[in-house]
């Protein structure tokens, strides 16, 4: 990593001196990073599993096989990571690296001294803004520590899988790459938040999301049809659709392009985004202060906005359940009396609508 000058970004954007990575951590991602950061000797900890896989040998095989970028070596690059630094007040730049990759891929990945690699496909595949946009998401990663804390369970989840030969093992495995997933998924909303702070342009940050999911004919492409798209796979068709959306999504380590830009747009209307333009953020100086459990709050907070707000079938069948089970267990109940009504199965006295025991025994104790 290079020390920053204090040289302004190559065009005029809002600084934010001080601010906390919790200014732009989704809920979900904030509570699980700000139990982590109290855990004491985390870091001890975390350099001696760091052991398991050489930093070291990684940022070397970089140096040999990429080409780091600087003033002299894909300068608008360059320019961008120090913007990006300037913009969310990191004092220490991470080197960037161009990777001979067709695929359109960038990652932030190192302990102690994080880098950050784009491929060759996605430089190609972008402009300017939006190159931008992506370089601010994995300087957002860098800053909030996903690579650390995705370095260690990624860690801890391999050595846990040697013992999946015990009883319950691989579903105790499969539990917890589970959970691992949906934290890495909210943990990309974040970044993609932190990459519009870096921007602090909303059409490219959504045009950059656009092309992954489509690729670099922006003329035969629109943002706003792909934000109705969305719209679109929110509300999904029937219930069946919404389970068929769950089990996708499920092993996947990032959200879908669809999803990611419908959220950042969201965001970027929300007060919580208009409050950090004018200034009023959480600092790093009260980071020791923040409260564990007001963060799992919020994030249960928003699980639940989000049960309510969704227009998912699935999430609709949520909602009933969790908002009177004894509404959804009492149309259940009249559904199956006028079955056996019409089949002339009821009980005989023609008033109630649950069925009598059969034979007067007590079916509870029945398979």
């Amino acid at each position: 990593m290079t020390d920053i000058t204090a040289k302004a970004p190559s065009r005029r954007r809002q600084r934010f001196p001080e601010i906390s990575t919790r200014a732009w951590e989704h809920p979900a991602d904030r509570s699980a990073l700000v139990a982590l950061r109290k855990l004491t000797g985390f870091d001890d900890v975390l350099k001696k599993l760091a052991g398991l896989v050489s930093e070291r040998a990684i940022r070397l095989m970089f140096l040999a096989t990429a080409v780091k970028t600087s003033e002299r070596q894909f300068p608008e690059l360059h320019g961008m990571v120090r913007d990006a630094a300037y913009v969310l007040d990191l004092d220490q730049v991470p080197d960037l690296y161009v990777s001979q990759d067709p695929t359109v891929n960038a990652y932030c990945i190192g302990i102690d001294s994080p880098i950050i690699v784009v491929t060759s496909g996605l430089v190609e595949l972008l402009d300017e803004e939006e190159l931008r946009s992506v370089i601010g998401h994995e300087v957002g990663h860098a800053m909030s520590g996903h690579a650390v804390y995705r370095t260690m369970l990624l860690i801890l989840t391999n050595i846990a899988a040697r013992i999946a030969w015990v009883p319950l093992g691989n579903l105790a495995i499969m539990a917890i790459v589970t959970a691992l997933n949906e934290w890495f998924r909210k943990a990309e909303l974040s970044s993609d938040r932190a990459g519009l702070l870096a921007g602090q342009d909303l059409q490219a940050s959504m045009r950059a999301l656009m092309k992954l999911a489509g690729g670099h004919n922006t003329a035969e492409m629109n943002v706003d049809a792909f934000l109705e798209q969305a719209e679109e796979y929110e509300k999904a068709g029937d219930l069946r659709d919404g389970v068929l959306k769950l089990l996708q999504v499920l092993p996947q380590s990032h959200p879908f392009a669809v999803v990611r830009v419908a959220k950042l747009k969201k965001w970027a209307e929300s007060d919580e985004y208009r409050s950090i333009l004018a200034g009023a953020y959480p600092r790093r100086t009260d980071d020791p202060d923040a409260s564990v459990g007001e963060q799992w709050k919020a994030a249960a907070e928003h699980y639940s906005s989000s049960v309510k707000e969704s227009k998912d079938p699935l999430m609709g069948l949520i909602r009933d359940v969790a908002g009177g089970a004894a509404n959804v267990g009492g149309k259940l109940r009249d559904t199956f009396a006028n079955a056996t009504r019409g089949n002339g199965n009821g009980n005989g006295n023609g008033n109630s609508d649950v069925p009598g025991p059969r034979d007067g025994r007590d079916d509870r104790d029945r398979d």
